[in-house]
């Protein structure tokens, strides 16, 4: 079949950007997504996040796993990533969080034009349908449900107050270019009578509205992408599997790959390009040489601090907490509030480890469960968490090929903590997290702290633990950078240099990681790049 464009994976930008081409209904676009149509009650139901995130039986999870940490002890990391229509943003804990304004301002500066703050912001808005309507940095018409939380608890109210004893400030918006603060996060969650409550993903708010409405947009589900086809250096097409058989899909326009900070680089990889060295090995022919793709790997490394706790407000484990979860079942299907509308991880904070900073270099969530490993171990009973994480790490890692097998997983080396200034911001954002949590506000909701944290630790101490427990906090970006370097893999308008006809939009493409959660900026990406194609494709049509 041929198609105007073929966009290889469903993620939050591939949801998006499918959605936006199709609005022309002269242009034919054809979808490719490994995982379902991600609709099902798990991914509306935010709670469903437990069953997903830990990725027992890889529910709409790829729950891949990194090659061992130098940095962390030898242990191999876990990386779950949206398998589904949606993607990650399935799977994700709804924080809707767009990062400082310096973060694209300084894109600009690495020579991505058109990337600075004050571009993007009307892409931000574009997408966003905010609940407390259009203001100078929020959208009210877009597809995207963006609103306060439904059932915040008392002890996230607990946690902003206990930071504001050591004078920080509260934010009433993280999302104005300046995110210092602390408040509960703005989620991407549904606002409206019909659907209030639940899961708004990129799916839900793109590309479920118009699948099968729209003559001229193919969605094809449960489909793997082998390679991209060439015709020299132009992008002819993709090959995929579908139960076990071969299929091909041609583009006349373009081919988009939409695979993430592992998906893009590993099937960029796998079509011959890339590094020599990485493809030539596995007996993939060489089709252009490009030495930045699956380099400049960035994820924000997370630490986790926990207490158990005898207040019931929260989300526990056991009999009690049993009953209480099933009473908030009946709530959210009422009215879509209570428990089961909470995305965990309610509360917010932004703050500087050194007040000479320009911007915030650390970011909590502060958790109403206790977490361990990704949720794959449980406490029984009831507590919180606080997770810390650098925002701009200076570690760079990579993803690779590991066989040339397109079924297999790719090798993921996010290099945590190769670069000390990381651990040195992780051991000072740490220790000023457990002090926010020893303030007074937090008396009532701490019982006994978990993993052996204690009073006094030297920094020593600290890195000790850091190393044993860190881990991603699910921020991957940079694999196919944007810029105009001998390493950057896509030019400002993410098409990939010296080929023709092919495009990647993803925070793959982000040259270095914003300091803050990735899906609404993905998102904001993927609106800008479905205006920059329909521009591309209209000059060619005046030129003709």
């Amino acid at each position: 079949m041929d198609y105007d464009y073929v966009i290889g994976g469903g993620g939050s930008a591939g949801a998006t950007l499918a959605a936006r081409l199709s609005e022309d209904a002269e242009t034919t676009v054809c979808l490719l997504e490994a995982g379902g149509r991600g609709d099902g009650i798990l991914v509306r139901a935010p709670a469903g996040v437990v069953a997903m995130l830990p990725g027992h039986g890889k529910i709409n999870n790829w729950a891949f796993h990194t090659v061992p940490q130098p940095g962390l002890n030898g242990r191999r990391g876990y990386q779950p990533r949206g398998r589904a229509l949606g993607g990650s943003s399935a799977i994700n804990a709804m924080l809707y969080v767009r990062g400082h304004r310096d973060d694209y301002d300084h894109w600009a500066d690495l020579g991505c034009d058109g990337w600075d703050w004050q571009s993007v912001l009307p892409y931000f808005k574009r997408s966003e349908n905010n609940e407390d309507g259009e203001t100078a940095h929020h959208g009210a018409n877009g597809p995207l449900h963006v609103c306060r939380q439904k059932s915040s608890r008392p002890i996230t109210e607990a946690f902003v107050e206990a930071a504001t004893r050591l004078q920080y400030r509260r934010s009433d918006d993280f999302n104005t270019g300046d995110n210092e603060g602390f408040a509960p996060y703005a989620v991407t969650q549904f606002h409206d009578e019909k659907r209030n409550g639940e899961r708004c993903s990129a799916a839900a708010a793109y590309l479920h509205p118009v699948m099968g409405t729209r003559a001229n947009l193919t969605v094809l589900t449960k489909v793997r992408a082998e390679r991209i086809t060439f015709d020299g250096k132009r992008a002819t097409g993709v090959v995929y599997r579908k139960t076990g058989q071969r299929h091909e899909v041609r583009a006349k326009r373009e081919v988009i790959v939409c695979g993430g900070a592992f998906g893009s680089p590993q099937l960029l990889q796998l079509s011959g390009v890339g590094r020599p060295e990485d493809i030539t090995r596995h007996g993939i022919e060489m089709v252009h040489e490009l030495p930045g793709v699956g380099q400049n790997l960035q994820d924000h490394l997370d630490f986790i601090l926990a207490w158990k706790s005898r207040d019931t407000d929260n989300f526990g484990i056991g009999a009690t907490g049993t009953f209480n979860l099933l009473r908030h079942i009946l709530t959210w299907r009422k009215n879509g509030t209570g428990m089961i509308a909470t995305p965990f991880a309610e509360g917010a904070g932004f703050f500087k480890t050194d007040p000479t900073m320009d911007k915030p270099d650390v970011q909590l969530h502060f958790v109403i469960s206790i977490v361990d490993d990704h949720a794959r171990r449980l406490h029984p009973g009831y507590g919180f968490s606080c997770h810390v994480c650098a925002l701009r790490p200076h570690s760079r890692g990579e993803v690779f090929l590991q066989s040339g097998d397109p079924m297999a997983d790719p090798g993921i080396d996010p290099n945590f903590l190769s670069d000390d200034r990381d651990l040195k911001t992780m051991i000072a954002g740490a220790k000023i997290t457990r002090d926010i949590l020893m303030q007074e506000p937090m008396n009532t909701y701490r019982h006994k702290e978990l993993f052996g944290v204690s009073d006094g630790m030297s920094d020593t101490e600290w890195e000790t633990h850091i190393r044993a427990r860190a881990d991603t906090i699910y921020h991957p970006v940079g694999t196919c950078k944007m810029g105009t370097d001998d390493m950057a893999v896509v030019d400002p308008e993410l098409r990939v240099r010296g080929l023709e006809g092919l495009r990647v939009v993803d925070a793959s493409v982000m040259p270095t990681l914003i300091g803050g959660n990735t899906n609404a900026p993905t998102i904001m990406i993927a609106e800008k790049a479905a205006e920059m194609i329909r521009n591309t494709h209209q000059a060619a049509m005046a030129a003709e």
